[in-house]
């Protein structure tokens, strides 16, 4: 673009669900995987060359490049192989958060307002709801489901159990401390408190909650969400959803911008 025009764009669009990790596994195709595929791929075109050379009345050595081709090839293949499981774990995150994130759109005819992949300083938020019920941060955890034996994530209040067995890393913690993030954005650009529940949505689990065990934190099938917002009170007016959504759409759009390299 010429310094005499300007994008017709003033503000930056929304982040999309799931888009931090589509960036990291881009991230990590560019940086650890592309580069020694492309390498891999020219030492074996050149060896095939080398071989084409030598198989003709011009003969040539082609075992120095074969070798050189073969070890990058290897070396590659070692780097592929590595980067796989994180690939496998991204590829499934980012179908859960865009499976979450189109479920959670259909409660704008309820009257909320959703954010997807809010980005704050060293982690980001997968999706944030502000609407009657107030403000709701929602963690989405796709993780895969055993193929025998119990299949169900319970929940007392305080512990969580996957197939019977602890996470090694506690997503009630993690859906606390986001809450307490999103709770101090909107008071420090809005000058106003607002109370934000913390969620964590298992999509295709089975989530038995023991009676009133959903308090701090709620736990559950993303489709048992509008149940829920549809029992709870109306905690938030009118003006304080549209000052919320002001102010984090606000936010969301000057991060973008900044993180935008210049045109």
């Amino acid at each position: 673009m010429s310094k005499t025009t300007r994008s017709p764009i003033k503000d930056r669009p929304l982040r999309l669900p799931g888009q931090s990790l589509q960036e990291e596994r881009a991230d990590i195709w560019a940086d650890k995987i592309e580069p020694w595929l492309m390498m891999a791929i020219f030492f074996l075109v050149l060896a095939g060359w080398e071989w084409f050379r030598y198989l003709n009345p011009q003969w040539t050595s082609p075992w120095l490049v074969t070798v050189f081709a073969l070890l990058v090839i290897a070396f590659a293949a070692w780097r592929l192989a590595r980067q796989l499981p994180r690939l496998r774990a991204i590829r499934l995150g980012m179908e859960g958060e865009r499976a979450v994130g189109q479920f959670l759109e259909r409660l704008r005819e309820q009257g909320y307002h959703v954010f997807h992949d809010v980005l704050a300083e060293g982690f980001n938020v997968d999706h944030i709801l502000i609407g009657p019920a107030g403000v709701l941060t929602i963690e989405t955890k796709t993780w895969s489901k055993p193929v025998r034996g119990d299949a169900r994530i319970a929940f007392d209040g305080t512990r969580l159990t996957v197939a019977g067995r602890t996470p090694d890393r506690d997503p009630l913690v993690q859906a606390l401390a986001q809450a307490g993030w999103v709770k101090g954005l909107l008071a420090e650009s809005t000058g106003r408190r607002y109370d934000v529940q913390p969620v964590v949505v298992f999509p295709g689990w089975y989530v038995e909650a023991s009676p009133g065990a959903h308090r701090p934190v709620w736990v559950m099938e993303p489709k048992g969400l509008p149940a829920f917002l549809a029992r709870e009170p109306v905690r938030v007016n009118a003006e304080d959803i549209k000052l919320a959504v002001f102010h984090l759409s606000r936010y969301v759009r000057s991060g973008e911008r900044d993180r935008s390299p210049a045109i």
